[in-house]
């Protein structure tokens, strides 16, 4: 009767793992969406084209923007709505929402010091 129901559960197991369905497989956070279709032509892996210096790597955003050391996702979110310098503004092109996902997606990516590249977009 032990060897039948381990069977069973092996049975279960193989089954669920052959039919995992290919989207979740594949699934792309909503900020890298937003992040490869916005950010990266400039900030491709956490780069900088334009300035070298001010990449999206933690140490840079640390030292470039205001209050990241306090509050980091809401300095992210502010750069991105407002822009600086070169960096253009995105207020008026990406809501709100959009907005709070890409800096989620861009603090986290920092954390992992834009580390972990897998394709993504």
């Amino acid at each position: 009767m032990r060897t039948i129901l381990l069977l069973l559960l092996l049975a279960i197991a193989i089954f669920k793992l052959t039919f995992i369905s290919p989207a979740l497989a594949v699934e792309i956070p909503a900020g890298a969406k937003i992040f490869n279709n916005n950010c990266a032509s400039c900030h491709i892996g956490g780069g900088n084209i334009l300035i070298a210096e001010k990449t999206l790597k933690k140490a840079a955003l640390s030292k470039y923007l205001e209050n990241y050391e306090t509050n980091s996702i809401q300095a992210i979110i502010h750069q991105v709505q407002y822009g600086k310098n070169a960096m253009p503004a995105f207020k008026d092109k990406l809501s709100n929402q959009e907005i709070l996902e890409v800096a989620a997606y861009i603090f986290q990516k920092a954390e992992q010091d834009w580390s972990t590249l897998e394709k993504e977009g």
